[in-house]
C-alpha cells in the first residue's frame, strides 16, 4: 500500500481550507446545519466525503474513457452554485428548497426518528454540496487526481481519493459545528435568520463571479505602476534552501567528457565558483526539454563565474555506451562538462532520486537551491545571477510544455517496472512467447502480437511482423528504441487504424520510423492532446523497446 501517497492526499485534502472554492461551500454548510438535530451536521459532511469520493472516481474513468475537457464540468458546477446563492436569496424558493430536502427523507426510509435527528436529509445536502463543489475544487485537486490516474490498483486509487475527501471535509465538520453552536446561541441570528440567509446567498454568487472570472487575488492588491520582475535587481535566492548544505563530491568512478584531457573535476577545485549541478540522461524527454535553458545559461554567465556539471545518469543499460552519450553530447550541443556517473555513485552520493534535477553550488561550495523536474526556469535563472552577484535583467520565463490531466503516463515495457499490460496473456519474463491483441485495449494500456521477448528492461521482436499497440491520451508520443543487431529496422506507425500522416512525429518520414541508434523516438505529434490508438508494426527481428513517454 502507498502510505505515504495516502498520507500526502488526506494533507491536499486539508490543504482545500485555504482555496478560494472554498468559500462558496462554507455558507452553504452553515446555513444548512441550522435545522433542529444535532446529527444534520454529520449526515451533510458524510453526505459530502461520499459525493466527492464517488464523483471524483467517476469523474476519473470518463476522463480515462471519453477525453473529456475537465472545464465543461467545472463551469457546469458553477452554475449549479449560482443557482443554489438566487434560491438562498428568495424567501419563497429557500422554503420549497428546505421542504425538499426534509421530504426525501421519509420516502428512502420509515424510521420515524429521521425528522428528529435530520441525519439522512443532511446526508442529501451534503451529498448536493460535495457534487457541485468537486470539480470547483482547483489545482490541489488536479494534483491528486494526477495520483489517482496514476494507479494502476483501483484499491489504492480509492483509498487515495476517500483520503483526499476525509481531508476535505473534517475542516468543514470543525466549522459547521462550531457556527452552529454559536449560531444557536446568539438570539440575532435566530431573529434575522431570512437576512443571514440573504447575506450568505450573496457571499456564494460574490464567490462563483469571482472565480468564473479567473482573476488571481494578488493582483487585486498589486500596483499596475510595480517595476517588472525583469527589471528589479536580483537580490536574494527564490525559493532557497533554509538550510544549505556542503555540496557532496563527485564520485571517482565517473567518466568524464569535455573537459581538458577528459581530466575529472572535484568540489574542492571548483570553490569560487557558481556550480550548476543537472542530473540528465540522454534519452529522457524532460531531460531534453531542459538543455536549451542549460545551454543558454551556460553560453552567457560561463566567463562570469558559472561552471555547468551535467551528470549523465543513466536509466537504462544501452545509456552507460560512451559512444552513445558522446554523440548525443554532439547532437543537443552540450559544451559544458559532463560525467558519465554509470554506477550512480554521484547519484548516490547527492542522494537523488529524479531525471533532471538540478543543485545550485555556491562559491563556498554549499547547495542553497534544488529544483526537480522541468520547469522553474526563470527562478533558477535569478538565483544564478544572485549567486553570480549581476542585477537581473531580460529573463524570459522558457514555454512551459503542455500537460493534460488525462495524460497517459510514462510507461515502460520491461517486466521490472511494466504496467498497464491489456494482452489477452500474461507476460513471460525471459521466454520467448507468441501475444496476440485483445478485441478491445482500454486507455493507457498496451498489448503485443506474434513472438516478442520480455525482459527486464526492454522488449525484443523476435520474428518479422510483429506488433506493438498503444492506447493513449497525449499531444506528443515518444518511444525509446534501438536495434539488437545494429541494424537499421523499418517500422510503420498508424493512428487510429490508418497510416500517420500529418500528425507524425519529427522521427516519422511517410508514415515510418527507421531505428538503428538507440534513443528516444518521436512518433505522434498531434495539435492537441487528444486519445489515439497507436500501432507499431515491426518489419523484422531485433527491434528493441523500452519505455514510451508523453508530452
Amino acid at each position: 500500500m502507498h502510505l505515504i501517497e495516502i498520507g500526502l492526499s488526506f494533507v491536499e485534502g486539508l490543504a482545500l481550507i485555504a482555496s478560494p472554492c472554498i468559500l462558496p461551500v462554507l455558507p452553504l454548510i452553515l446555513s444548512t446545519s441550522l435545522d433542529s438535530g444535532r446529527r444534520r451536521p454529520f449526515g451533510i459532511i458524510t453526505g459530502f466525503v461520499l459525493a466527492f469520493a464517488l464523483f471524483a472516481l467517476l469523474s476519473r474513468e470518463l476522463v480515462f474513457l471519453f477525453n473529456i475537457n475537465l472545464d465543461y464540468i467545472k463551469n457546469g458546477s458553477l452554475i449549479l452554485l449560482a443557482l443554489l446563492g438566487v434560491i438562498m436569496l428568495s424567501e419563497k424558493l429557500s422554503h420549497y428548497f428546505s421542504q425538499l430536502t426534509q421530504n426525501l427523507s421519509p420516502h428512502v426510509s420509515n424510521v420515524s426518528v429521521v425528522s428528529k435527528n435530520g441525519f439522512l436529509s443532511g446526508l442529501f445536502v451534503g451529498g448536493l454540496i460535495g457534487l457541485v463543489w468537486t470539480p470547483c475544487a482547483g489545482p490541489i485537486l488536479a494534483a491528486v487526481l494526477v495520483q489517482v490516474i496514476r494507479q494502476q490498483s483501483n484499491i489504492t486509487a480509492v483509498l487515495l481519493i476517500l483520503a483526499f475527501a476525509i481531508g476535505a471535509g473534517m475542516p468543514m465538520l470543525l466549522i459547521s459545528l462550531t457556527g452552529r453552536k454559536l449560531m444557536t446561541k446568539l438570539n440575532f441570528f435566530s431573529i434575522h435568520a431570512n437576512i443571514i440567509r440573504k447575506i450568505l446567498g450573496t457571499l456564494i454568487l460574490i464567490a462563483v463571479t469571482f472565480i468564473a472570472s479567473g482573476l488571481n487575488a494578488q493582483s487585486l492588491f498589486s500596483s499596475p505602476d510595480a517595476p517588472s520582475i525583469a527589471t528589479q535587481p536580483a537580490a536574494q535566492l527564490q525559493n532557497g534552501l533554509e538550510t544549505p548544505y556542503p555540496a557532496p563530491e563527485f564520485a571517482t568512478s565517473d567518466i568524464w567528457l569535455n573537459t581538458p584531457g577528459n581530466k575529472p573535476l572535484t568540489m574542492s577545485s571548483l570553490k569560487g565558483k557558481v556550480v550548476l549541478v543537472d542530473f540528465w540522461t540522454y534519452s529522457c524527454i524532460n531531460c531534453i526539454r531542459t538543455l536549451p535553458s542549460l545551454n543558454n545559461w551556460y553560453e552567457k554567465y560561463r566567463d562570469k563565474g558559472l561552471v555547468i556539471v551535467g551528470v549523465h545518469a543513466p536509466e537504462f543499460e544501452f545509456e552507460k555506451n560512451k559512444a552513445n552519450v558522446v554523440q548525443a553530447i554532439a547532437q543537443d550541443g552540450i559544451q559544458y562538462p559532463v560525467a558519465m556517473d554509470n554506477n550512480l555513485d554521484t547519484w548516490t552520493n547527492f542522494n537523488n532520486q529524479y531525471w533532471p534535477a538540478h543543485y545550485l553550488i555556491n562559491k563556498d561550495g554549499e547547495v542553497v537551491y534544488t529544483h526537480f523536474g522541468e520547469g522553474q526556469y526563470e527562478e533558477t535563472e535569478n538565483n544564478i545571477r544572485v549567486l553570480l552577484g549581476l542585477t537581473r535583467s531580460n529573463i524570459k520565463e522558457a514555454s512551459s510544455v503542455d500537460f493534460s490531466i488525462n495524460q497517459t503516463p510514462e510507461t515502460y515495457l520491461g517486466y521490472e517496472r511494466a504496467e498497464s499490460f491489456g494482452g489477452s496473456e500474461g507476460i513471460a519474463e525471459d521466454t520467448s512467447k507468441v501475444y496476440s491483441l485483445p478485441g478491445f485495449l482500454p486507455t493507457n494500456n498496451w498489448a503485443l502480437s506474434g513472438k516478442w521477448l520480455i525482459q527486464a528492461q526492454r522488449i525484443i521482436s523476435q520474428e518479422p511482423n510483429t506488433k506493438l499497440a498503444l492506447n493513449f491520451t497525449a499531444k506528443h508520443v515518444y518511444l525509446v528504441l534501438g536495434s539488437a543487431e545494429k541494424n537499421p529496422i523499418d517500422i510503420a506507425i498508424k493512428l487510429n487504424g490508418s497510416a500517420i500522416k500529418t500528425a507524425g512525429g519529427k522521427d516519422v518520414k511517410n508514415g515510418v520510423v527507421t531505428v538503428q541508434a538507440h534513443r528516444l523516438y518521436e512518433l505522434v505529434n498531434q495539435d492537441k492532446s487528444a486519445n489515439g490508438l497507436l500501432e507499431i508494426e515491426v518489419s523484422q527481428q531485433g527491434l528493441e523497446a523500452y519505455a514510451f513517454t508523453f508530452g
